[in-house]
């Protein structure tokens, strides 16, 4: 079997990763792959294909700041990945993230909808079905139709700072995906799975597939310096990629001052300028992409706390949840699904209060949050 992957990264963020781990299962089980993204340089080059190009790039961010013209342009790039695709000669498709100005999107679609061969689309977030923004949940839209054709507010990323043409995205996106004979959609939560049903993409199959993570990595250990270091503290801990008021960093702050003195919130993935402006009750570490000291942060806390206002099945939950630490968080996307959670309602920093002033550890089992059940699941869509 040959499976070809198209996404904006390989190896960086959750879905570099997922599209790695995926394709070192494949040629674990003796089938070819090949990786096609448009943006950054992979750790590992082998058996990809780059459609990078800086002033391409520049051109369409240029063109998406200023036109909202996200997704139609790399013209060139996209015609030398249908090219490689043919080359390929690939029984599948699997695409992941179609934004982050480095493709023709409908050029693409309009092509492959013509290749007989099995197409497989993750939403990773709500792009495709909105005119504007990648994640519309914590706004809303003003005008739904068949999807988010209007949002609320449209300089969410990918942000557009001049021109507004909303409807005119929504429509060649849904005209796009028109026509498809062999297509299915994966949602990683059952949250997206239930707007996506709403939208123009339910005349196709969509099934969900629960993320994993690297359990190798994620699971309880002490270190003995950090426990030096909070011996006294109860530690309340929140993580993030970008602290944001969608994130919910107003809300941790204000967490901070409601509980007392024998706590001690931490927060991961704050700016230099965030981390200057913090209060004396609140210690703040810029992000790390070393998942060994997390996962020993993870440890060292009392509770994990997800305070999001926007996600869909985020992998700091199931982080957290690996290394035996209480998952606190907001009814927000697929936090609910998480196994053990205890959710809050949104902006009820008092039920945060409560829930972690109640919390007690339950003893996880990893097969519910590894990479190796994620995997498992995505293979049988391969062989359907």
């Amino acid at each position: 079997m040959k499976i070809y992957f198209i996404n904006s990264v390989v190896d960086y963020g959750s879905t570099g990763k997922i599209v790695r781990d995926l394709s070192n299962e494949l040629l674990l089980n003796n089938h070819q792959t090949r990786i096609a993204y448009g943006r950054k340089v992979p750790l590992d080059s082998s058996n990809t294909f780059s459609i990078k190009s800086n002033i391409s790039f520049g051109f369409h961010y240029f063109m998406s700041r200023l036109f909202d013209r996200h997704g139609l342009h790399s013209t060139h790039q996209t015609k030398r990945l249908i090219k490689d695709i043919k080359n390929f000669n690939p029984d599948i498709i699997h695409i992941h993230n179609l934004h982050g100005y480095y493709l023709n999107v409908p050029l693409l679609l309009n092509k492959l909808k013509l290749m007989p061969i099995k197409i497989i689309v993750t939403l990773h977030d709500s792009w495709l079905i909105s005119g504007s923004n990648a994640s519309f949940d914590y706004a809303g839209c003003k005008v739904w139709d068949d999807g988010c054709v209007i949002s609320n507010n449209p300089k969410a990323y990918p942000i557009s700072q001049g021109f507004q043409r909303q409807s005119k995205n929504f429509e060649w996106k849904k005209s796009s995906f028109k026509d498809f004979n062999n297509l299915t959609f994966i949602s990683p939560s059952k949250w997206l799975k239930d707007i996506m049903e709403t939208s123009f993409l339910k005349e196709y199959p969509i099934e969900v597939v629960h993320n994993g993570i690297d359990t190798s990595i994620f699971y309880e250990r002490k270190d003995n310096d950090l426990a030096k270091l909070y011996q006294d503290d109860k530690v309340i801990l929140g993580v993030a990629n970008v602290w944001t008021k969608e994130k919910g960093l107003a809300d941790m702050l204000e967490l901070a001052n409601r509980l007392d003195d024998t706590y001690k919130v931490i927060l991961i993935g704050l700016t230099d300028k965030q981390i200057s402006e913090l209060p004396s009750n609140v210690i703040g570490i810029k992000r790390t992409s070393n998942a060994d000291e997390l996962a020993k942060y993870y440890s060292l806390a009392l509770a994990y706390i997800n305070p999001t206002y926007e996600d869909n099945y985020p992998t700091t939950n199931l982080e957290a949840r690996a290394c035996n630490t209480p998952l606190i968080a907001y009814d927000t996307g697929g936090n609910k699904e998480i196994k053990d959670a205890v959710i809050v309602p949104q902006a009820d920093i008092d039920g945060l209060v409560s829930a972690i002033k109640y919390t007690h550890t339950k003893l996880v089992n990893h097969e519910d949050y590894s990479k190796e059940l994620f995997i498992k699941e995505m293979l049988k869509h391969y062989t359907k």
